[in-house]
């Protein structure tokens, strides 16, 4: 079936929360209220497919440099099939498109990122997301979350590539 990747609407905040809230029961994510998506469903990239949304992730500015990739979560039946590199692609392109120096999140799970080519960072290394989210987090000085770091201004030729590519096919 054809995925479409796309930004989502304030009207899918509902989807949007059962598909974070399913992950969140998994151990992965931290807690969202449909209130909060309420009000940045625009935020969100989704890929849908059969009128679905099976994937999805918040682009949240930090500051004029810095940009969270933030509830990443690929419904369960997709996973493994290449839907959350997609989306990576997506939020990669969006952030730069946007003029972001660099892409950060926060995870459980690095080992995903680090194949998107992010790094795992000192928390430091981000203090726009300390200052944003931390500082108000339960587990703050308690984080085991990795920190991670894709400066996108190395990926310049990359994404330009990438789209004179995509263009050329």
């Amino acid at each position: 079936m054809t995925k479409t990747v796309r930004n989502a609407n304030r009207t899918e905040a509902a989807a949007l929360y059962s598909l974070i809230e399913s992950h969140r029961v998994e151990g992965h994510l931290l807690p969202r209220s449909l209130a909060e998506l309420e009000v940045h469903a625009d935020r969100f990239i989704v890929i849908e497919e059969a009128g679905e949304i099976v994937a999805c992730a918040e682009l949240m500015k930090l500051s004029s440099q810095v940009a969270e990739v933030r509830s990443l979560v690929v419904d369960r039946n997709h996973r493994g099939g290449g839907v959350a590199s997609a989306l990576m692609s997506a939020l990669v392109e969006a952030a730069t498109d946007a003029g972001y120096m660099s892409l950060s999140a926060f995870t459980h799970s690095p080992a995903f990122f680090v194949r998107q080519g992010f790094s795992i960072v000192p928390h430091t290394w981000v203090p726009e997301k300390i200052q944003a989210n931390c500082t108000s987090c339960a587990f703050f000085r308690q984080c085991d979350q990795y920190a991670m770091l894709l400066p996108l201004h190395l990926m310049a030729g990359a994404t330009q590539h990438s789209r004179l590519a995509a263009s050329a096919a």
